[in-house]
């Protein structure tokens, strides 16, 4: 009920304040479990994804930092937020993350772990291909781009616009145990750049030459 009633607030809100294009929306599976990942521009990319998929279904990770926070502590544990300690592998938080999977729900995460500074996509990290690979569950890209000028068109007195996609979902491939390590490197890669084959050249940084990227641009099935 709380988790409800949060949503429906943000919903109404966010729909008042930004004009959201979404795209490939009938790619979202009808329920759980899966997981969404999703690039990180600022910090409206959480509400607006919120206002959009939210409700007692998905949650996420949420920095330790928030935890005691009198406001946003509290609307975070509305909305089952999983709090997680930035620089280090948390081990109960990515415990968690398997956990409500294995309930038949959606995590919602950024594999980037932090904010883009340049606007394009960092180098992704690899907790997002632990969880999916203990939850067993497959792997929803999003991208969204306009968020980073939200702030800045509000103080014009304009309505900020904001774009959203999903892609198609996809399920990664068992990890070997001899090149774990690798795997683990080479399927992270592989989900940035499913999330990067959303986005406008200008927002794939890192990934932008990467071949895993032409290959999903040019839709050819991998080898």
């Amino acid at each position: 009920m709380v988790a409800h009633a949060l949503h429906w607030f943000i919903r109404s809100i966010i729909s008042r304040l930004v004009r959201i294009r979404t795209e490939g929306f009938e790619h979202l599976p009808p329920s759980g479990p899966y997981i969404v990942a999703a690039n990180h521009l600022a910090f409206w990319d959480a509400p607006i994804i919120y206002a959009l998929l939210g409700g007692p279904h998905l949650t996420g990770w949420a920095a330790e930092k928030y935890r005691y926070n009198p406001i946003w502590g509290t609307i975070l544990r509305m909305g089952s937020g999983i709090f997680i300690e930035r620089g280090a592998v948390d081990r109960d938080a990515l415990g968690a993350a398997v956990a409500w999977l294995r309930q038949g729900k959606v995590f919602g995460l950024a594999p980037e772990g932090t904010r883009s500074k340049t606007g394009g996509l960092a180098r992704g990290k690899s907790g997002v291909v632990y969880i999916a690979h203990q939850a067993g569950v497959p792997i929803v890209p999003l991208a969204h781009f306009g968020t980073e000028r939200v702030t800045q068109t509000w103080l014009r007195l304009r309505q900020p616009e904001v774009t959203v996609r999903i892609g198609e979902p996809f399920t990664l491939l068992p990890l070997t145990s001899t090149e774990r390590s690798a795997g683990l490197r080479e399927q992270t890669d592989l989900v940035m750049c499913h999330i990067a084959a959303l986005l406008p050249p200008e927002y794939r940084g890192v990934y932008a030459d990467h071949p895993e990227l032409r290959r999903l641009l040019a839709n050819v099935p991998p080898g």
